[in-house]
């Protein structure tokens, strides 16, 4: 069971929740969480205890030194946040952790509880994979959802994935068990640059936030950052005929994919989301 400091009741809030490992290629999931506590200066109010979910041969505890010299142990854990943005009409609870060596059943229940405690009205999962995308592109983002009202009107699908998951899965599954309202948004980062970060990937999952709570979200320094990485892939890539050939090839399949996208539709929500940034600024 999580136990929390005081905590003032919090006004319609979702979760955005992450965690490193097998979910995060480049981790650019666990970076968005990371992004948001640091703009919207969230408060870490309770943690999972690591001794029941963590073999610590896996995910060892950090010894560092703080400000004042003092030796500080730090031990693997997910963590709870909580952030009242200024530009929401509502709070965020943020979970923010790794995947878990085992007991995930127990996880996530102790997790939902947590959240159920605090009011949580939506769950957001936030992934990341690899996959055979160019860097030169958008990336691409999928969503699902895990109720048909959530699908219809974010315009998303329900999951038709068979096979072997990680912790995001499990947690999505949990949250369909106990009828709570859940979206899962995947960012596709490339995979021949999967060394973390990928702000790009970053980036693009903000943007999807950004239209599901339909309000403007804190870019902070990630433009410029995405940038700056997609330049470093690029001057890579021309150091090597091969790799270079390759993202051609890449950027043809997806250029020829993406047709039917380049619509009125596409560039009408890309304009509505600058006007919203904007009109905040």
């Amino acid at each position: 069971m999580i136990e929390f400091d005081d905590v003032q009741d919090l006004v319609s809030p979702v979760v955005i929740a992450a965690f490193e490992g097998w979910n995060d290629a480049a981790d650019a999931a666990s970076g968005l969480v990371d992004h948001l506590m640091e703009q919207w200066k969230a408060e870490v109010i309770g943690a999972i205890d690591p001794e029941e979910f963590y073999d610590f041969q896996v995910n060892r505890p950090v010894i560092s030194t703080d400000h004042n010299g003092h030796r500080r142990l730090t031990w693997p854990t997910t963590r709870i946040a909580v952030a009242r943005p200024a530009e929401l009409d509502r709070d965020v609870i943020l979970v923010r952790g790794i995947e878990p060596s085992m007991k995930w059943r127990q996880f996530c229940a102790e997790l939902l509880a947590a959240c159920d405690d605090l009011g949580a009205e939506l769950v957001v999962t936030l992934g990341a994979l690899l996959a055979d995308t160019p860097h030169t592109r958008p990336i691409p983002v999928s969503g699902t959802a895990t109720e048909p009202e959530l699908v219809d009107r974010l315009d998303v699908e329900q999951s038709t994935y068979e096979g072997p998951t990680g912790i995001v899965g499990v947690f999505n599954d949990a949250c369909s068990q106990l009828d709570i309202p859940a979206v899962s948004y995947w960012a596709a980062v490339p995979h021949y640059v999967a060394q973390p970060p990928c702000p790009k990937a970053t980036l693009a999952l903000l943007g999807q936030l950004e239209e599901l709570l339909q309000a403007p979200m804190p870019l902070g320094d990630l433009p410029d950052d995405s940038k700056a990485w997609e330049r470093g892939v690029d001057e890579l890539a021309a150091e090597d005929e091969d790799v270079a050939d390759y993202v051609r090839a890449l950027e043809e399949t997806r250029d020829t994919a993406d047709l039917p996208e380049a619509s009125g539709e596409a560039i009408a929500r890309e304009f509505e989301r600058y006007l919203k940034r904007r009109d905040t600024d």
